[in-house]
């Protein structure tokens, strides 16, 4: 009988059931949109409750589909889970459910600020205080940041939390204590790649870490119990796959890194979403980086494997960017418009357009970046326009990838590529002419659930997958790919890198401390929601 293994990705604007066959086929899909909530300018919120929701409402159409192909549910060996990182999830332990009027704090969320300024202070390492055991820098970005100004802002936070009433996780922790049965019996997990979001887990313990813990504030007892990314957390407890076995658990992208079959040591991949996120393949070696690059577990394919680890550039903004092109700019009428219109131009008319909605992440960490769109002249039309935010994704991505090359010592040949913005030849293409290498693509892209689907598959000893063995994977999405190869000369390249980098010194250190009062102090009529 065919065997099958079945992802459940929860991504930043929508979940995703994918059926997998041994060959990474997709077999069927349910993809539902839930609401992104804004209340004030760099707020960015999501429901608990659409969250989980979107989980079953995405897994009963996959039942559907997949029974409607003539297959058996029980053909489904076992369920993978991938998430959007940093996302900040609390709850009570008494009732298993979320505060009244309290949201999930979206990643790209940049209302703590003034939090980041305050934990810098403690230490006379600034940002830096905790990166030698945390690989990461204080942001806004991760969750640890998120769950300190909630204990400062929320009371009814802060009260669970001294009462012991108070449960943390991210969105992953959270999805897999309810799909357990929250209150009865669900169980209070997370996997080391998400863990080492919150800057509350040491890289070397794969544990939570004393130190971090009194920096931050926080009490042990709200954490999850950190675990492997291969291995069997419990079995869902009610919907249509009522008993059907949790078994990979894994952060997006990390999960895009497994699916791209980057197991290799010196393999790298980038994940063109919401976000764009770059990772590369360090090893069993814990990689400092000294260039603006996060060091961060890669997997752990198993409780007795030996851990994986990565150097990992993070872009806040790459689709969204196009969105806004769509939503807030009316410039386009859907997003797959953004690679026609720029493809109608043979560049940018010298237009610079840097992102900085949510600061600047790597390689450069500025949390007060703003956006802003430079050398705009009379000759500027929409295609420009068009054109020059698919550049600054690819510029973006270059940055990382120079500082990929000054900490691992190598250079980069192949850069895999999976997500949204992949579909666009023309991007890919800008893409390979702005770095100077071959940039490569699959034909099913669905990279990030397809490493939860592996790793599941690992735990189940399904296929003979074997993370440890390149090999075993030698049948897994090799149906098709594209190459991208650079069609311009390094004069070209290093020229439109100077403008950028031009328009980025631009863009940092613009918001100030009276900007973040004004912001604060702002209060909406009503907050700004957003389907998908």
């Amino acid at each position: 009988m065919p065997e099958f293994v079945l992802s459940v990705d929860i991504g930043t604007t929508s979940t995703r059931a994918i059926v997998f066959n041994e060959a990474a086929e997709a077999l069927c899909t349910s993809q539902l949109e839930y609401d992104q909530i804004y209340p004030h300018p760099g707020w960015h919120e999501q429901k608990h409750d659409d969250l989980i929701q979107s989980v079953y409402t995405a897994l009963d159409g996959v039942a559907e589909k997949f029974k409607g192909m003539g297959y058996k549910l029980e053909d489904i060996k076992g369920v993978g889970l991938t998430n959007q990182r940093e996302t900040a999830c609390v709850w009570s332990r008494s009732t298993g459910k979320p505060f009244p009027n309290v949201n999930a704090i979206a990643w790209p969320d940049t209302r703590n600020t003034a939090t980041i300024r305050q934990l810098a202070a403690k230490s006379d390492k600034g940002v830096d205080a905790l990166k030698g055991k945390t690989g990461l820098p204080i942001s806004t970005y991760f969750s640890g940041t998120k769950l300190r100004w909630m204990l400062d802002n929320i009371p009814a936070v802060k009260e669970a939390h001294d009462n012991d009433d108070l449960l943390f996780g991210t969105v992953e922790s959270f999805a897999l204590y309810n799909l357990t049965g929250g209150k009865d019996g669900g169980v209070h997990l997370t996997d080391v790649t998400n863990a080492s979001r919150t800057m509350l887990m040491s890289l070397e313990t794969l544990d939570w870490d004393k130190e971090c813990l009194e920096f931050f504030g926080v009490k042990h007892n709200i954490l999850p119990k950190i675990v492997s990314n291969a291995e069997v957390y419990g079995k869902i407890s009610s919907g249509a796959f009522k008993g059907f076995q949790i078994c990979g658990m894994i952060g997006d992208q990390q999960a895009a890194l497994v699916g791209q079959k980057c197991v290799e040591v010196g393999s790298a991949k980038n994940t063109y979403g919401t976000g764009a996120f770059l990772l590369y393949n360090t090893g069993h070696n814990i990689v400092p980086s000294t260039h603006g690059l996060l060091t961060t577990p890669a997997y752990r394919a198993g409780p007795n494997a030996k851990p994986v680890y990565a150097l990992e550039g993070s872009i806040a903004v790459a689709g969204s960017s196009v969105k806004w092109l769509r939503d807030s700019l009316n410039l386009i009428g859907d997003s797959a418009d953004v690679g026609k219109l720029a493809s109608q131009v043979k560049d940018t008319g010298g237009v610079y357009f840097v992102p900085a909605f949510s600061g600047l992440f790597a390689p450069y960490w500025d949390d007060s970046a703003s956006g802003c769109i430079i050398g705009l002249t009379g000759y500027t039309t929409k295609h420009h326009l068009a054109r020059a935010t698919l550049e600054s994704v690819c510029f973006q991505t270059k940055a990382i990838l120079d500082a990929f090359a000054k900490d691992s010592k190598s250079e980069l040949q192949i850069l895999r590529v999976d997500g949204g913005l992949t579909n666009s030849d023309e991007c890919m293409q800008i893409q390979s002419d702005i770095l100077g290498i071959s940039v490569e693509r699959p034909d099913m892209r669905e990279s990030t659930a397809l490493g939860s689907a592996l790793l599941a598959g690992v735990t189940l000893g399904l296929f003979g997958w074997d993370l440890t063995k390149p090999e075993s994977l030698k049948k897994v999405n090799v149906a098709g790919k594209s190459t991208f190869t650079a069609k311009n000369d390094q004069k070209d390249r290093d020229q439109r890198y100077r403008g950028w980098n031009r328009a980025i010194e631009r863009s940092k250190g613009w918001k100030t401390e009276e900007d973040e009062r004004v912001a604060g102090a702002f209060e909406a009529d009503q907050p700004k929601v957003a389907k998908g």
